[in-house]
């Protein structure tokens, strides 16, 4: 199955030799799979030397994981806020995370980066085990720590902030709307469709989980 090579951006115009390795990575990974490809041969394609390399990255796999930080870290952003003080502020933070993660998740770099791991989770399973605690597992935790900033100040009632974490991805992302994008079943979703989806998974758990 072939995994097609999409444009990694970078963001840190301070390091270019970095900036390199990791597009060269990137399209090193998305063509040959994880362990299709050497550290010798992502230096060739950044056009680096191996020492240039092993000083910007001590592994192959720390590389996968700057890759997939650099994804997870535009849709942690939005919650790097101060503990809400109202329903209000807590409803504007739901709808911005959601907002944010359905636009980051579903650009072709992340969607050709879970097909990867998905191909590579048998023989590579660092692929896979990067991506859940980079990706899903960090978000869950941002989330989670909203929802219990919320309860402490009596903005929901007493259910499990990860219960209510978990229960707003899930109707973030209703319909096995990601599974379907891996698939190329479902395109991407537009602007009107995901602010659809923020709002109504911020009103539905605003609801389910309103304070007494």
């Amino acid at each position: 199955m072939e995994i097609e090579a999409t444009e990694v951006r970078l963001e840190n115009p301070v390091s270019p030799i970095r900036d390199r390795i990791l597009s060269a990575a990137f399209h090193a990974f998305m063509e040959n799979g994880y362990g299709g490809v050497s550290t010798s041969d992502i230096a060739r394609r950044a056009r680096v030397s191996k020492r240039d390399l092993y000083a910007q990255f001590g592994s192959k796999q720390a590389m996968l994981a700057a890759c997939i930080g650099a994804r997870v870290e535009r849709m942690r952003r939005p919650l790097e806020l101060p503990a809400p003080r109202s329903v209000r502020a807590l409803a504007a933070a739901l709808v911005t995370f959601g907002r944010t993660l359905l636009q980051e998740a579903s650009r072709p770099e992340v969607l050709a980066m879970y097909r990867l791991a998905i191909l590579e989770a048998e023989h590579s399973p660092d692929v896979p085990q990067a991506l859940d605690s980079l990706g899903y597992a960090k978000n869950l935790a941002a989330l989670t720590g909203l929802m219990r900033a919320a309860r402490q100040g009596g903005l929901l009632g007493s259910a499990s902030p990860e219960a209510m974490a978990e229960f707003f991805l899930a109707l973030l992302w209703r319909g096995g709307l990601l599974v379907r994008m891996l698939l190329r079943v479902a395109d991407a979703p537009q602007t009107a469709e995901i602010e659809q989806r923020a709002n109504d998974a911020t009103e539905s758990l605003l609801h389910r989980y309103a304070a007494p």
